[in-house]
């Protein structure tokens, strides 16, 4: 999504489905048995789903680690993927807001069940609506991110930089959607809320408290949180793809099928989004990470290595069902994603990428997927299609991969009408 930016000479005549699934590295003659046949399953997705590129991660104590790199950062050149190339993690982000926000709970600084009208003046229902309902995505809040002209402004001006207050003017031009607590509905507006309560009650920027407190603490040395100003990508990095625009996305992130199919075959490229500012995802969504730093921080936010014992259990807690017709599907908490049965973590989609990060605390095991496209062809966020791929060879053919927190739930069919994650 974006504003459409001819390739030109860029592309070679072979397009995106010469570029998906060619060429691997990370390989070694030490690799897990599962491997082998993972490696095919990811690049038939990739070519039936045209993903340019894809970084895999996954640690797992009792069937072994790896670390595998798949296809092209640049479409139409022969530019491999590396394991330590930088992506824009999108939602990801959410999880570092809502783990200060959690922090400064356990250090008494503030409280969970604190209206965000104590912080931030003008809400509408500030006065009934908690900090912890803003976590748990159950404020009632309009996502600024569905507006019309807000999609046209990023359409006409990709590299437009977007201020918190600007955001917050958008969403509560429209009437909130549901009384505070009613149910799950996921709303960017909720987190930027929250950005905003840790700078006031901080008194430094956000960048600083996701600096000390997570970056740091966990070594995370390739993980940032760029400046609003600021647009490019620490390098290594891939070009990061979206097909669509934002306006056309609004609603449908599924292109028409003739289009679909255009896509797969290679003929319909997507458009090149490495540079649109993130500024207008803020605390959202505007990190920038690798899968080895994601890999490393996951774990930390499903074990709790960044909480103490109580509030970490808080977090587990507050987990319910998106969709409480489907329990088993997916939930939602206080910054965290429970995807199926076993894994907790998030995922993140913003124009030009789409990464996913899940821990399994029982079996150890992590899983972390990066790739420089937004959403395949079909409509899904193109690190998910790979998910689905893999854990079918650690869960079993009926594993259940989740179901996307900003996606409407399913219907009666299992289909759903797939909606960035970042919106």
């Amino acid at each position: 999504m974006g504003y459409r930016r001819s390739l030109g000479a860029l592309l070679l005549a072979a397009g995106l489905a010469a570029a998906a699934g060619c060429g691997t590295s990370s390989e070694s003659a030490a690799e897990p048995d599962y491997a082998a046949t993972l490696r095919p399953i990811i690049e038939k997705l990739m070519r039936d789903n045209a993903i340019p590129g894809a970084a895999v991660v996954i640690r797992s104590p009792s069937d072994g680690d790896w670390t595998a790199t798949f296809g092209t950062g640049t479409i139409g050149e022969n530019d491999p993927i590396t394991v330590d190339d930088h992506y824009r993690i999108g939602s990801n982000t959410k999880t570092m807001t809502v783990t200060v926000l959690l922090q400064l709970a356990q250090e008494g600084k503030l409280a969970l069940d604190d209206p965000i009208a104590k912080y931030v003046p003008d809400v509408p229902g500030g006065d009934r609506i908690t900090l912890a309902q803003l976590a748990e995505m159950r404020s009632g809040l309009y996502s600024y991110t569905f507006d019309p002209d807000f999609n046209a402004a990023l359409d006409a001006d990709p590299r437009r930089v977007w201020t918190p207050r600007q955001l917050l003017d958008i969403a509560f031009a429209h009437p909130a959607n549901f009384e505070p607590g009613a149910r799950f509905e996921y709303s960017n507006t909720n987190t930027i809320l929250l950005g905003l309560v840790i700078e006031q009650v901080t008194k430094t920027a956000v960048a600083e408290s996701f600096r000390t407190r997570i970056f740091e603490p966990l070594n995370l040395r390739n993980t940032s949180f760029p400046a609003a100003n600021d647009d490019a990508i620490p390098d290594p990095h891939p070009r990061g793809y979206a097909f669509g625009t934002n306006v056309s996305t609004i609603d449908t992130y599924a292109l028409p099928p003739d289009q679909q199919a255009a896509a797969v075959a290679g003929t319909l490229l997507p458009t090149d989004q490495t540079v649109a500012s993130p500024s207008w995802a803020w605390t959202a969504g505007a990190a920038i990470g690798t899968v080895d730093d994601m890999a490393t921080y996951v774990k930390a936010l499903a074990d709790g290595g960044l909480l103490d014992a109580r509030m970490q259990q808080t977090r587990l807690d507050s987990i319910e069902p998106i969709d409480p017709a489907n329990p088993g599907v997916a939930g939602y908490g206080l910054g965290i994603v429970r995807f199926g049965e076993h894994l907790l973590g998030h995922d993140g989609q913003i124009p030009g990428f789409m990464t996913f990060m899940g821990h399994d605390p029982d079996a150890d095991r992590t899983i972390v997927i990066a790739t420089n496209l937004a959403a395949v062809p079909a409509g899904e966020g193109s690190a998910l299609v790979l998910v689905k791929g893999i854990l079918p060879t650690f869960y079993g053919a009926n594993a259940v991969g989740g179901h996307d927190p900003a996606r409407p739930s399913p219907g009666p069919s299992g289909s759903s009408e797939p909606v960035p994650t970042t919106r």
